[in-house]
């Protein structure tokens, strides 16, 4: 882990990027309620540039379902990889969904809704492939969230793991993560033979940047703390101030992919 302050402040923008982009407090602004955040209208003005700009090689990765993704940014529609990678769209629209054992997450699940029951203001966000503990309401119940969660994770089968964000702890598949995800994108068209470049904000998306960096790609860590990314922006203003200079720097022109954005 670097320290976000040595890192040089203008993240590069490659001659042939491959674009990976997180989605909540990257693209943008985090709400209180994983359905409430929305779409900015600069966000939706910058868009439709996103795939032009990169060669069509563009997808989010985000800890949401593709289903969220794409009510978020509707019209608008990307190869994307959901929920940590356990289900990823390619740029033809081919689904890849990863196995997961219903029964030891129902199990899991089980233990956790009476925890949220007994506490006002905790969240249990069921995404069906994961399930999810909210504390942003209670940021003060932390350390009563994480003994529990600790409590729990002891108790887990060996195939399932807690990965801990931003004052939320989910409960999910090991084998999986954003990192794979990016590297199975890489392996793909329009992806393939092209220079990753990954913006993501929390401690989820470290694996990604693990991965970009061993690709020798661009790895950019938005707002505070440690993290192995290489380059830093101060938040999603600086990140869609970013990109848009990329595009407005951008020589491509090239046709969308299969998944192009709807006009």
């Amino acid at each position: 882990m670097v320290n976000r302050m040595t890192a040089p402040i203008s993240p590069p923008w490659p001659a042939r990027p491959a674009l990976f982009l997180d989605f909540d407090s990257t693209l943008l602004e985090i709400a209180e309620e994983p359905r409430g955040v929305q779409a900015s209208a600069r966000l939706r003005e910058l868009l439709p540039a996103l795939e032009p700009a990169a060669g069509g090689a563009v997808a989010i990765i985000s800890g949401r379902p593709i289903a969220e993704i794409d009510r978020v940014l509707a019209p608008h529609r990307f190869a994307a990889a959901g929920i940590h990678g356990l289900e990823r769209r390619d740029a033809d629209g081919r689904i890849h969904a990863a196995h997961v054992d219903g029964a030891a997450l129902e199990r899991a699940r089980a233990a956790i809704a009476p925890f949220v029951a007994r506490h006002g203001g905790l969240a249990l966000e069921d995404k069906a492939l994961t399930v999810a503990l909210h504390y942003r309401k209670r940021p003060e119940l932390a350390p009563q969230v994480e003994q529990f969660v600790q409590d729990l994770a002891a108790r887990l089968p060996a195939g399932l793991e807690v990965l801990h964000g931003r004052k939320v702890f989910e409960i999910k598949p090991r084998d999986t993560d954003k990192g794979r995800a990016i590297r199975a994108f890489m392996h793909e068209p329009p992806f393939a033979g092209r220079t990753a470049v990954f913006l993501g904000d929390d401690v989820t998306d470290e694996a990604g940047f693990a991965v970009v960096n061993e690709l020798d790609g661009v790895s950019v860590k938005v707002d505070d703390g440690a993290t192995a990314a290489r380059w830093h922006l101060d938040g999603v203003d600086a990140v869609l101030a970013w990109l848009e200079q990329a595009v407005a720097q951008s020589r491509y022109a090239a046709p969308r992919n299969a998944l192009g954005s709807a006009e």
